[in-house]
């Protein structure tokens, strides 16, 4: 066939090399998602990052092995703020560009066998870090937003949070005296929404870590419930990379910031002031690798070539 032994072995041996390497990425993939059992093909090929394969090899690969996640959209209300006490909404405008600049909560339910439990996430904005969260039997204040709250703060070990910005829907746990007196010591502002989408990261954090992680263990007792929060918000923080971090975990950025330009309580790292920065400039010292500057010309250069294809299309039409 013109064909020598050489060659054919060769290729033999080549073959061979790759279907061992794709079932060993099997594996790994299988063990990823024992932990991340929604986590896309995508951040799986960033967090792998598999020599053998590009991208978008690694996702074909993915479809061929039936690693596909299919979304199932959720469109329940869980909340009803007409007619309560509330805040202005303090975050219309507001360009986030550093951490403890707004925390973002929310309260949302998870049942168990036939019984609700109400689980509390309290998240930075800017770094997607959740900082604080509680699972309770009940929706009083202390059981969520101030066990929560607390914990946020616990996390900071500051003693003070002048100028962050503290906001949420306008349920009561969140205008509770117990809770203001709390944000009130430590210098924080409250912030309330009207409407569900104007409180987007809080309302996202509930849904992934009920339908990436909590759905998918066998949880039947409100014990299990809480492992499986805190389990779900160690994987959150630590091992889950990001697209709007370019793919560093929400505690990899946060080590970014503070290592970078050690943050003080009135004092914002160097890599913050340069996001700040009118034009783009950078200040010595901070250009070539530094991953927040890469994210930031990242999402400049991005949003540039949005603006780029919607005037093309204009002008086309």
């Amino acid at each position: 066939m013109g064909i020598s032994k050489q060659s054919f072995h060769q290729y033999h041996n080549r073959l061979l090399l790759r279907l061992q390497q794709e079932a060993y990425l099997v594996r790994l993939i299988e063990d990823i998602r024992k932990d991340h059992p929604t986590m896309g093909c995508r951040d799986m090929y960033f967090k792998i990052a598999p020599s053998n394969l590009g991208r978008d090899a690694f996702e074909e690969f993915c479809y061929q092995n039936r690693f596909m996640i299919k979304r199932v959209k959720n469109f329940r209300r869980t909340t009803d703020s007409s007619g309560v006490i509330r805040f202005d909404n303090l975050t219309k405008d507001l360009e986030l560009s550093a951490a403890d600049q707004l925390w973002v909560s929310d309260i949302t339910y998870f049942e168990v066998g036939d019984r609700f439990y109400y689980l509390t996430f309290v998240m930075d904005a800017f770094t997607k870090r959740i900082l604080g969260h509680s699972a309770s039997r009940r929706l009083f204040t202390e059981d969520t937003t101030l066990a929560a709250l607390k914990m946020a703060i616990k996390t900071r070990k500051k003693d003070k949070l002048k100028g962050l910005i503290f906001h949420s829907d306008g349920g009561g746990q969140y205008y509770d005296n117990a809770f203001l007196e709390l944000t009130e010591d430590f210098k924080i502002d409250n912030s309330m929404c009207k409407y569900a989408w104007e409180n987007p990261f809080a309302e996202r954090i509930n849904g992934v870590i009920k339908n990436n992680y909590l759905k998918h263990w066998q949880i039947k007792t409100f014990s299990q419930l809480v492992q499986s929060v805190d389990r779900a918000v160690k994987l959150y923080n630590f091992d889950k990379p990001h697209k709007s971090l370019k793919r560093l975990t929400p505690v990899g950025f946060e080590k970014c910031i503070f290592e970078t330009g050690k943050q003080s309580d009135g004092e914002k790292s160097a890599t913050e002031k340069e996001a700040q920065m009118p034009g783009g400039n950078q200040p010595s010292g901070l250009k070539g690798n530094n991953p927040l500057v890469q994210i930031s010309l990242w999402n400049k250069k991005k949003m540039k070539l949005n603006i780029a294809q919607k005037r093309s299309t204009l002008f086309r039409h």
